[in-house]
Formats: C-alpha cells, sequence, structure tokens
C-alpha cells in the first residue's frame, strides 16, 4: 500500500532549514510519500539530498525528489502574476514530492504534472 502525506507550507515556514529537511526526511523514512504545498529554497533542497546521501543504510535507500513551480513555464501577465505572488507569500507556489526511492522507482517531470511510477515497499525478514 502507498500512504501519501500531504504536508501544507504553513506546517513548515516557521521551522529553521534544518528543521524543514529533519520533518520532510523523517516522513519520507516512514515509507510515505510527501506532498509538500510549495517549495523548498534551492539551498534547502541541496542540504536535504545531501542529508539524504549521509544517511542511506540496509533500511533507507534515498529519496526521489520532484517540483513543479508554476511561474517556471509561464509568460507575460500570468508570469507576472506569479512573480508578484511569490514576492507577497513566498515559496508556497508549487508543489514538491518527496518519496523513499523503495516505493518510488521513478519521477516523469514535465512543466505542467508529475507522473509517479511507484511499487510495493518490499518488507526485511
Amino acid at each position: 500500500m502507498v500512504t501519501l502525506q500531504i504536508v501544507p507550507y504553513t506546517e513548515i515556514e516557521g521551522l529553521s532549514s534544518v528543521g524543514k529537511i529533519r520533518k520532510l526526511l523523517n516522513i519520507a523514512k516512514q515509507n510515505k510519500i510527501v506532498l509538500l504545498q510549495g517549495r523548498l529554497k534551492k539551498d534547502e533542497e541541496a542540504e536535504l539530498i545531501k542529508t539524504t546521501m549521509e544517511e542511506i543504510n540496509k533500511e533507507f535507500k534515498g529519496i526521489e525528489l520532484a517540483v513543479i513551480n508554476p511561474s517556471q513555464n509561464s509568460t507575460g501577465l500570468n508570469k507576472f502574476k506569479y512573480d508578484v505572488f511569490g514576492l507577497l507569500f513566498g515559496d508556497q507556489q508549487g508543489l514538491t514530492v518527496i518519496g523513499p526511492s523503495s516505493i518510488v522507482k521513478s519521477i516523469r517531470k514535465d512543466p505542467n504534472k508529475i507522473e509517479l511510477l511507484t511499487s510495493e515497499a518490499r518488507k526485511r525478514r
């Protein structure tokens, strides 16, 4: 069974960068796929990947990560709208998907959607 956990941006916005990373990584380590409203900053994404690499072991194989940012693919008036929204509300626009590698086999991302291919997590005996 695949479990999705939706995390509203308001749940992590008051945390430090390390706190955000720990919270999201701990959810992924529970074999849950995290759907984060919004996105992390570029340096937080890099730190998440670095921290994940340090914690890989027999039980935890790592994570798969994908981000959709609506302002990246907009032009004209829509781009202006997303830029103003970003100035007012920060990193709350977009969607971040973080899943454990033991469940998420691949993430295909195009500008407007994310396709997530999963498999059942194997139980160790």
